[in-house]
């Protein structure tokens, strides 16, 4: 069995047990049916495809959003991620340092400088719930497919102790590889909602293709010029807690 294989039949079991443990407690059993606008919580670790893999390793990514699930168990979707890692690929500092590999502050110093990946998606999502317990029909497999903005950029950190005349804001703009453009995004996982509404959270792998374009004029260390399109690609295992408030029917209490 494949590593992504894996994973997703150890969200399934997850999510089967954590059914079974809730339908223990039939003592506190309400309904979590009708209209719910919902506020997730997301953490996520992706991985670079296409030209995304030339230029970082893998990141890490947060989000939050605002998710409105109708009775029929239609979802419709807005959210907001912000990826950020540590792995930057090409050294785009590369003509400021010395032979030895330092770049010098104005005082003569060396000067720590860090290069870091900086992102985000901002987008909508439309997806279905199929539910797999008859007794609990917001709990089963979650399918979404959406549109939006992908962009990233190499971060340039500062040492806050040196100032390299080199790197000041409007220079660097030539070294950030700032990039965006239409990015789609497809997830499918499971998703629980528990009957008492205390336990609500979804697992599972999204994918991003981002069709994206250089934003910058001019590549500083490269000394040239970026007009080519690009496929950039993400593959990510995301968790999601879920608050939700139950809407019409049913909806007099609302649990997180």
């Amino acid at each position: 069995m494949s590593s992504i294989s894996k994973v997703f039949a150890l969200i399934a079991l997850a999510g089967f047990w954590t059914q079974s443990a809730i339908q223990a407690q039939t003592q506190t059993f309400t309904s979590n049916e009708g209209a719910v606008l919902a506020l997730p919580l997301t953490y996520s670790i992706q991985w670079p495809g296409g030209d995304l893999a030339d230029r970082f390793g893998s990141n890490f990514n947060t989000s939050i959003g605002l998710q409105l699930f109708l009775k029929s168990n239609w979802m419709m979707e807005v959210e907001g991620q912000l990826l950020f890692g540590q792995s930057v690929i090409p050294d785009v500092l590369a003509p400021l340092r010395s032979p030895e590999g330092y770049i010098f502050a104005d005082d003569g110093g060396p000067a720590n400088i860090a290069l870091r990946e900086r992102g985000f998606w901002l987008g909508a999502s439309i997806g279905k719930l199929f539910p797999l317990f008859p007794d609990n029909k917001r709990s089963g497999i979650r399918f979404s497919l959406g549109a939006g903005l992908l962009q990233h950029k190499i971060r340039i950190q500062d040492d806050p102790q040196a100032y390299v005349p080199a790197l000041r804001p409007e220079y660097k703009k030539g070294y950030d590889r700032l990039t965006n453009g239409l990015g789609l995004k497809e997830f499918i996982g499971y998703q629980h909602f528990s009957l008492n509404r205390r336990v609500n959270f979804y697992a599972g792998l999204e994918f991003m293709q981002g069709f994206t374009q250089s934003r910058r004029d001019w590549n500083t260390d490269e000394m040239a010029s970026d007009n080519a399109s690009r496929l950039d690609l993400l593959f990510g295992i995301r968790l999601g807690w879920i608050l939700p408030f139950y809407l019409g029917d049913g909806g007099e209490a609302v649990y997180y």
